[in-house]
């Protein structure tokens, strides 16, 4: 999970250096008045995206298994502690009764 955080990150950080680029030479538009710093971040997470998207559809679905075993996991582990407390429970019933 943390590999694929870190390719998107790489993949936006590239884009925002390119778009930076692009703003600077004037080959793009630049914001509007003093909105220049947010039109590159936002041009950046636009071209950013559906870049991710394409190229790190692999290691999404590497990281989206590893979280449906950590929920698959947890969802085990919370019907062993049921069963426990249902055994204890009846256990003190058994005993008062």
């Amino acid at each position: 999970m943390l590999r694929y955080t870190l390719m998107r990150l790489g993949i936006f950080v590239g884009c925002f250096v390119v778009v930076w680029g692009l703003v600077y030479s004037g080959l793009v538009p630049r914001g509007l008045g003093d909105s220049n710093g947010i039109w590159i971040v936002l041009l950046a997470l636009v071209l950013s995206a559906p870049i991710s998207f394409v190229v790190l559809r692999k290691e999404r679905d590497r990281a989206s298994e590893q979280i449906v075993q950590r929920v698959d996991r947890m969802k085990s582990n919370l019907d062993a502690n049921r069963s426990q407390e249902d055994a204890a429970v009846d256990e003190a019933v058994r005993s008062q009764g």
